[in-house]
């Protein structure tokens, strides 16, 4: 059964056609910096990249050409051969714990909630809309951000705010990257070959950590948005929200002028004034630049803070899993995160720990808590949800 799975950002769409149950990857392809001058597509097919520079007007447009050349790439002879595409969707409020096979009232559910996640719901349902209207026969799963979370506690999820506001308005914490957090702790227990207790840190462009107890999502750190946690690319993660006043005030932005302050120019690009990019962060450090090497442990300070807290929360976890494009790829990183834990008595393998986006135990033999690195793979996660949803 081929499943295709559609994981719709802001400015970006990834596509990935899978064999299921074999979970074998057909192919797949990016489409990167869509709504600007220079956005481009490329697609990986049989070890092969293919890149082409187009103008991809919208999410719409870039489905429409991905559709195509499934066709021209002799990937499949007509779209029947697809019996399900899954949707990536980052809100779905409380009332999705699970997967859903879409229909109007999902697709509703999913437009009002835009107000929460206006740039990747409103994303999310471009691929949706062109998906039924390009493939009307196909069934479509929307497979939620949010529904991994929904096992928290309420002590967990509501702010200390006025109840109203959570009882009126649905403020509360959500919880983000649900879909990777998942894939990453059923991924561990089927390494291991046991339920846990896990700490998964998904550290990447955003960023969030996760407190899992055998399958169960204790706390997470991303909140009402995905602006809240930790310190990432471009977005601030927790602050006071008196700054937002008090910088209203003294430059006479409006409020939404501030807030795309904090999701777009604040974290690694806000402190160091250079990129968002935590490679280039690194590249900065090696040249002795201050204001990277103050971004870089703003950063680990922010991942120590949470991952310290969620032990406590965990009763001791069994296993901290490192993920996404920071925890994948940067030893640095991931070296000064569990040297500034030593004094819970976890302990990194330096020459373990010096590889890159494989499946990896990092910590030394004397470490109390097993930390691995792995490679996330939401679209994986994605395509099993549809499938079983559909089969």
């Amino acid at each position: 059964m081929k499943i295709l799975c559609i994981n719709a950002g802001s400015s970006t769409i990834k596509f990935q056609l899978f064999e299921m149950p074999k979970e074998e990857v057909l192919v797949s392809a990016n489409f990167e910096k869509i709504g600007e001058s220079n956005s481009f597509y490329s697609f990986k097919i049989n070890g092969e990249k293919i890149k082409k520079e187009i103008e991809l007007e919208n999410h719409k447009v870039a489905t429409s050409i991905f559709l195509n050349e499934l066709i021209n790439l002799k990937v499949i002879s007509n779209y029947d051969e697809i019996e399900g595409i899954g949707h990536r969707v980052v809100q779905g409020r409380s009332k999705y714990s699970g997967s859903v096979i879409i229909n109007e009232d999902v697709i509703k559910d999913v437009e009002s909630y835009i107000p929460l996640a206006p740039l990747q719901n409103s994303a999310n349902l471009m691929g949706i809309s062109e998906s039924i209207k390009l493939l009307p026969n196909i069934k479509n799963v929307a497979v939620f951000d949010t529904s991994f979370h929904q096992t928290m506690d309420a002590n967990q999820y509501v702010y200390p705010i006025p109840y109203e506001w959570f009882e009126k308005y649905n403020v509360r914490r959500y919880g983000f990257h649900g879909t990777s957090h998942k894939y990453l702790y059923n991924s561990i227990k089927e390494l291991i070959g046991k339920d846990l207790k896990v700490i998964t840190c998904h550290l990447g462009s955003g960023s969030s950590i996760t407190a899992i107890d055998k399958g169960k999502v204790i706390a997470t750190s991303m909140g009402f948005t995905p602006l809240g946690g930790i310190a990432m690319g471009t977005r601030c993660g927790d602050i006071d929200p008196s700054i937002l006043s008090y910088i209203m005030k003294n430059t006479g932005k409006s409020i939404e002028e501030v807030t795309n302050d904090l999701n777009k120019k604040s974290g690694f690009l806000g402190i160091s004034g250079i990129s968002g990019d935590s490679r280039e962060i690194e590249d900065g450090i090696a040249l002795g630049n201050d204001r990277c090497r103050l971004a870089q442990d703003i950063f680990v300070n922010r991942v120590v803070s949470f991952v310290s807290y969620y032990y406590v929360l965990l009763d001791k976890p069994d296993v901290i899993v490192f993920s996404a494009g920071i925890g994948e790829n940067s030893s640095m990183v991931r070296e000064e995160i569990i040297n500034k834990l030593n004094c819970l008595n976890i302990y990194i393998d330096k020459e373990q720990n010096n590889v890159r986006s494989k499946i990896q135990k990092i910590s030394s033999e004397n470490s109390d808590i097993l930390c691995y690195i792995i490679p996330t793979n939401e679209e994986l996660m994605i395509a099993r949800e549809t499938y079983e949803l559909i089969s």
